[in-house]
Order: structure tokens, then C-alpha cells, then sequence
């Protein structure tokens, strides 16, 4: 409502980039610096060159270099709240930790959960995991899901392991796999899909990936595991990490994944919802790389939540 908004407008201010935020991106840099400012309004002032670098026009996937100058613009915005996830996320997000060492945490992220606040989302995992554990001041989030996608996330502790971590995300160094149950009985064994996506954000700023032959690179793997005649349960691998990636690859060959709002089929998602799925059937459940301080390859297992494993159970499908 906006009587609950306290309009301001900052002024504009010079900021050098240090070691802590050397490699982020220049959008996530500015949500972290400007929360409260809609998203779309950050984008736009990305591209009408109101934000600049060493006073030159830069994309919004330009990564930040020490030393760069960055001139954030005065803006308007409504005050921001300070988020205060209630105490069963901070019980429920600690009993999710499936691994933590002096430069990681590895969480198995429940559904429901976005990773991260904004798009009316007061908080996510990250904010509620630096509530739950502020002698840590450096925690980030590597990679991410959707609010509805369960399984492993990674979260940096220290600026370095973050940036070693994002290295290797980009040169396909960090092996995900997901498990789905999507439409149909898979047919023709292992398959590769390689269409490229292109992302685009609407004026709400909702995210939509769509094919396009011009878009970015984008490759998964797909093999089934078990299969009914209305159903199959796979396994998805990740070569590339683009937006939405396994939803719209899976839908473009006709075996859209349970569950799914956006991308799904209408009425495969109403029989789900007489199995009893509430949700997006989409688990990340294996991540594996190596170790970014010790170089010994590691691998991490999120086991499959009770409320889908009921739907194998229901289908007479095993995992």
C-alpha cells in the first residue's frame, strides 16, 4: 500500500570496487547495494547508461574488476524493510545443511523457499541463513533455483571461494543433476537436448525463457529412470546453467515436468494434483566439483523430499 512506503531519493554516489565484490556482476552488485529498488527499475537505468563503470556504459553481466569506479544514480525508492524470517525457516533452513566447512555450505534447500528476497518476497534462504549465522559476514549464494525447485544450493562464506566457484560454474567444472517426473513414457533411451534459450523479463518482472536460435548456448542430458504410461521419472544433467533451463529443454521435447506453472501442460499438472503433487517436481540432487581450497573432488547428495517421494510411491515408481 502506499501509505506503507517512505518515498526517498538517494543521491548519486561513487563507489571503488574492492576485493569483496570483485567478480560480481553489476546487477547483483547494485540489488545488494539498492534493495528496495524494483528490479526492473535497476535494469533500466543499466540500459539507459544511468549506471556507469570508470564512466563508461557497461551490460548487466559486466563482472567487476578492482578498482572500478561504479556511479550509482540517484533514485526513488520505497524504504526497505528489514527482513525478519520467523524462527521455523531459521530451525527448518539449519536442519537443511548438509555439509559445511570454513569456505562452504551446502544446503539441501527446501520447496517453497526462494534463494534469495525481492519480487515481493520480503527474504530467501540467504537472508535468513545471515540471520541464523551473523558471525559470518561474507555468506553468498554460488548458484541458484526456484522457489519451488528442492535440493542442493552452495553458499560461499568467503569472497574467494565464491569467486573460484563462479569460474568453474562458467567452464562446466561443477557437475548438477536433478531428478523430475515429467509427462509421459520417455522414449528413445539417453538424449541430449541442445536448443539455445534466450531470457526475457517482463514489465512485472517475471523471468520467461524461450527457445530461440539465436539465444544462448544451453545443453542437457536426460536419461530416463523409471517410466509409466503417463508418467516418467529422469534424471537431468546440467552442461551449461542457463535460466530455466531443464523446464524449457524438457517441454521442448514434449515431456513437460509435473507440476510446472509456466512451462507445464494444463492438464498433466491436474492429474499431479490428484496424485497429491503441490509442487513442481524438481529436486537437485546431486552437486559434485572440486573443492575449491583443497582440490579434492567432492560430492554432495540431497535426499528426495518426503512430498515427492508419496508421488513415486502413489505412481509405483522407485528411485
Amino acid at each position: 500500500m502506499a501509505g506503507d512506503l517512505d518515498p526517498t531519493r538517494r543521491p548519486a554516489s561513487q563507489v571503488t570496487v574492492d576485493e569483496r565484490s570483485e567478480g560480481q556482476r553489476i546487477d547483483n552488485f547494485l540489488r545488494h547495494r539498492l534493495k528496495g529498488v524494483p528490479k526492473t527499475r535497476l535494469y533500466r537505468s543499466l540500459r539507459r547508461g544511468e549506471v556507469r563503470v570508470n564512466k563508461g556504459r557497461i551490460r548487466p553481466d559486466y563482472r567487476l574488476k578492482r578498482g572500478d569506479v561504479v556511479r550509482i544514480p540517484p533514485l526513488r525508492y520505497p524504504q526497505a524493510r528489514e527482513a525478519h524470517p520467523g524462527e521455523p525457516v531459521l530451525t527448518r533452513l539449519a536442519r537443511s545443511v548438509l555439509h559445511e566447512d570454513p569456505g562452504l555450505i551446502v544446503l539441501n534447500k527446501p520447496a517453497g523457499l526462494a534463494v534469495h528476497g525481492g519480487s515481493g518476497t520480503s527474504f530467501g534462504v540467504i537472508e535468513a541463513l545471515r540471520r541464523l549465522r551473523p558471525e559470518i559476514k561474507g555468506l553468498d549464494l554460488v548458484h541458484r533455483l526456484d522457489r519451488d525447485t528442492s535440493g542442493c544450493l552452495l553458499v560461499a562464506k568467503k569472497r574467494r571461494i565464491l569467486t573460484e566457484l563462479h569460474r568453474m560454474l562458467r567452464d562446466g567444472q561443477v557437475a548438477k543433476r536433478y531428478l523430475a517426473l515429467v509427462m509421459g513414457r520417455w522414449q528413445g533411451g539417453e538424449r541430449r537436448v541442445t536448443a539455445r534459450l534466450r531470457k526475457n523479463t517482463l514489465s512485472s518482472g517475471e523471468r520467461l525463457v524461450r527457445l530461440d536460435p539465436e539465444g544462448k548456448r544451453a545443453v542437457s542430458q536426460f536419461k530416463a529412470l523409471e517410466t509409466t504410461r503417463n508418467a516418467s521419472l529422469i534424471e537431468a544433467r546440467l552442461l551449461t546453467g542457463r535460466t530455466h533451463q531443464i523446464r524449457v529443454h524438457c517441454a521442448s521435447i514434449g515431456c513437460p515436468i509435473a507440476g510446472d506453472p509456466k512451462y507445464g501442460d494444463r492438464d498433466f499438472n491436474r492429474r499431479g494434483r490428484h496424485w497429491g503433487l503441490r509442487r513442481m517436481f524438481l529436486h537437485a540432487s546431486r552437486v559434485e566439483f572440486s573443492h575449491p581450497t583443497s582440490g579434492v573432488t567432492v560430492r554432495f547428495d540431497a535426499p528426495l523430499p518426503d512430498d515427492l517421494q508419496a508421488i513415486l510411491d502413489r505412481l509405483g515408481l522407485k528411485r
